[in-house]
């Protein structure tokens, strides 16, 4: 499942969910939902607890509302959500982007974890951090992570 969290964003022009979607698909995953919602954490956090009773929806990635702006809410509604916390992935995503970007790297809240028995991903929501992410970090190890999980 794909989540998206803009106040600006439509459908039409979410570059960065639908590249998400292509990516998954052009690596033979399947995307059961995709949801496009405003960055609020009541919301984002509702749209997570119906993917939790997907039994289809094996991982789950978010993108959008990883900054530090007033708006961005995404990591503290994710965050409060996770029962394991995967650290490795959000400090692996800032030294991803601090060796091409420098500095700036230290205002993303890139993060991951497990709810449920499921794969959960917050990533920023600029196409070239999701194409970063995903290429880099997400579709190496979703199948091994989706596989240790099932165990």
């Amino acid at each position: 499942m794909i989540i998206t969290c803009s106040d600006t964003r439509i459908a039409e022009t979410d570059g960065s969910g639908q590249l998400i979607q292509k990516l998954l698909k052009d690596q033979g995953h399947t995307v059961v939902e995709y949801h496009l919602v405003k960055d609020d954490p009541a919301q984002i956090q509702l749209w997570i607890a119906r993917a939790m009773t997907n039994e289809a929806v094996q991982a789950l990635i978010i993108n959008g509302g990883t900054g530090i702006s007033r708006r961005d809410s995404t990591f503290e509604a994710v965050d409060e959500m996770l029962e394991k916390r995967l650290p490795g992935f959000g400090e692996i995503f800032r030294l991803l982007t601090y060796q091409e970007m420098g500095s700036p790297a230290i205002m993303s809240r890139a993060t991951a974890g497990i709810i449920k028995g499921r794969c959960i991903f917050s990533i920023p929501g600029s196409e070239h951090a999701v194409r970063m992410a995903m290429e880099k970090l997400i579709l190496p190890e979703l199948g091994h992570l989706v596989k240790e999980l099932s165990k």
